[in-house]
């Protein structure tokens, strides 16, 4: 079944291809048409352009880009645009073929790539490839924003002052960010630095602010939380006497719940500290639908969860009621 769809899959970008005009007939001194498969990306490319692009955005709201199959529509989507962004570094697993493939016919950016290789961190679960979730600290997903301006300058170099000037004003908000986060973290008590979450996405996180974390699933959400690391993180949470887990707003609570509940037959009592941005923003329109409020959110959330002091409304005063 799954050779059937491969086979489909191909046999429509093949023919999607032979209908797709070349970029400078497509374009015809129009805006750029671009296609980003994750917020975060599509969050950064709409900042940078301007008005100088259309950035359409695959997954939204609580979708898992480890999972994420591309639609018919999505592939015509991406075979129309002028180019398309992925974070890459396996974020988009069932994507990665189809996008290889695509990148022979047109411009294909991984900006998450652009993290230097001594910056990335390893993946236990695949040993020649890295932790895919970058965009966890600000100070790593700089790369992927300047990689972004890059390329947006290679397609349109007329438009190069723009995404320079944009590019800028960006990085500055993304450096307040990052001063915000080490104030905010670095309050939270040594001792209650353990960050418990649904699957083990916040390894850049926990590496930039001195956190330890624990995910009961790996770093794709494609791997089963067996029964002895449920058990595992449950002793964990009563031994070293934890107050709060976290869940994801794109993965199932099922996980998390089950620690509560394992806890709880150890009389001990742990409450879910609050709900984490991991692999996909917040609803478009919103401020966690940006890149900014979704970081700031979880700074916020594990900041007070765990006995730090944050804002409740957050750095920009925005969170409450968004």
């Amino acid at each position: 079944m799954i050779l059937r769809r491969t086979l489909a899959l191909t046999a429509i970008l093949a023919a999607s291809l032979a209908f797709a005009l070349p970029v400078s007939a497509a374009r015809a001194a129009e805006k750029l048409n671009i296609v980003a498969t994750v917020s975060m990306v599509g969050d950064a490319l709409t900042a940078i352009s301007g008005d100088r692009a259309e950035v359409t955005t695959l997954m939204g709201e609580g979708v898992d880009p480890h999972l994420y199959r591309q639609t018919q529509s999505d592939i015509a989507a991406m075979v129309r645009a002028d180019a398309v962004f992925w974070n890459g570094l396996y974020l988009e697993a069932q994507l990665e073929e189809f996008l290889e493939k695509l990148a022979a016919r047109k411009p294909v950016y991984a900006i998450g790539e652009a993290v230097p290789v001594d910056q990335r961190l390893s993946n236990a679960d695949y040993s020649d490839r890295y932790d895919p979730h970058v965009w966890m600290t600000p100070d790593l997903w700089r790369y992927a924003v300047e990689a972004a301006r890059d390329a947006l300058v290679e397609l349109d170099p007329e438009g190069a002052q723009v995404y320079t000037e944009n590019t800028k004003a960006y990085l500055a908000d993304l450096d307040r960010l990052a001063a915000f986060a080490r104030q905010s973290l670095a309050s939270v008590p040594q001792e209650k630095r353990v960050l418990i979450t649904a699957h083990d996405a916040f390894g850049y996180f926990g590496q930039g602010y001195d956190f330890e974390v624990v995910g009961i699933q790996g770093l794709s959400t494609e791997s089963e939380a067996g029964l002895q690391r449920v058990d595992e993180i449950v002793n964990m949470i009563v031994d070293r006497d934890i107050g709060a887990i976290f869940v994801e707003t794109s993965v199932s609570e099922r996980n998390v719940r089950a620690l509560i509940e394992g806890a709880a037959a150890r009389g001990h009592k742990v409450v879910v500290g609050g709900q984490l941005f991991s692999d996909a923003m917040g609803s478009a329109g919103t401020y966690t639908g940006t890149y900014i409020g979704m970081i700031d959110s979880n700074v916020t959330v594990i900041t007070n969860a765990l006995g730090g002091n944050a804002p409740a409304a957050g750095l920009n005063g925005k969170l409450a009621g968004s």
